[in-house]
C-alpha cells in the first residue's frame, strides 16, 4: 500500500458509508447490528463522533475529551452523520496532515500517533462499519477493491488477544473463515464479525 494514497483511499470509504447511511429511515434505528448490542442508532451516533473526534485530532486537538463525547443523534442523523464526514474528510485533505500528530485517546495515551497510522486506524473503522450499517439495513455496499485491501492490510495488524475480551473492546475475536474468502469477509472476520450475520 502506498501511504500517499491513504487519505485518498479513506475518503473513499468514507464516501461509500454516506451512500448506505443515506438510505436509512426514522424506523430503521432501532435496527440490531453486527456490533454486539449496538442499535443502528447507537452505531450511528458512535460514527459520527468518531468522525469528529479524527477531524479534531487532524487539527491538533484530539486530546480534548469533548472531542470524543458520544452525543445522541437529532432529528436528522443523516444529515449530522454527513456533516461530520464531511469535516473528516476535509480534515484529512490538509496539506502535511499525513506526517502530524494526532492525539487519540481511545487508542491510546502514551503517545500521540503518526497521521499516516491514524488515518489508517480510520480507515478500518468505515470499511467495517459501512459494512455493518449495510448488513443492519439489509442491504449492499460498494467498495472498491483497492480500499478493501488496503483496509485488510491495516486489519491484519491488529492483535488478536485477550483485550478483545474486555468491555468496550472496539472488536470481537477474530472469526474463522477459508482463506479464499472475498478479501470484505476475511477483513469483519479477523475483526470479529461473521460475514454472514445475522444468519
Amino acid at each position: 500500500m502506498n501511504i500517499a494514497e491513504l487519505p485518498d483511499l479513506d475518503r473513499r470509504a468514507v464516501r461509500a458509508t454516506l451512500t448506505v447511511v443515506a438510505r436509512l429511515r426514522p424506523g430503521d434505528l432501532e435496527r440490531p447490528t453486527p456490533c454486539a448490542d449496538w442499535t443502528l442508532a447507537d452505531l450511528l451516533a458512535h460514527m459520527t463522533v468518531q468522525h469528529h473526534g479524527f477531524a479534531s485530532a487532524a487539527e491538533g486537538h484530539g486530546a480534548d475529551p469533548e472531542a470524543w463525547r458520544v452525543r445522541p443523534l437529532g432529528d436528522d442523523p443523516v444529515a449530522e452523520y454527513t456533516a461530520a464526514a464531511e469535516r473528516v474528510l476535509a480534515a484529512f485533505g490538509a496539506e502535511g496532515v499525513l506526517d502530524r500528530p494526532f492525539a487519540l485517546p481511545e487508542f491510546g495515551a502514551a503517545a500521540p500517533f503518526p497521521g499516516r497510522q491514524a488515518i489508517g486506524f480510520h480507515l478500518v473503522d468505515y470499511v467495517v462499519h459501512g459494512w455493518d450499517v449495510a448488513r443492519s439495513l439489509g442491504v449492499g455496499v460498494e467498495l472498491d477493491a483497492d480500499v478493501v485491501d488496503a483496509a485488510l492490510t491495516v486489519a491484519e495488524l491488529v492483535p488478536d488477544d485477550e483485550r478483545r475480551l474486555q468491555p468496550g473492546a472496539a472488536f470481537r475475536p477474530a472469526v474463522r473463515v477459508a482463506d479464499d474468502a472475498p478479501a470484505l469477509d476475511r477483513m469483519v472476520a479477523l475483526l470479529g464479525r461473521s460475514p454472514s450475520w445475522p444468519d
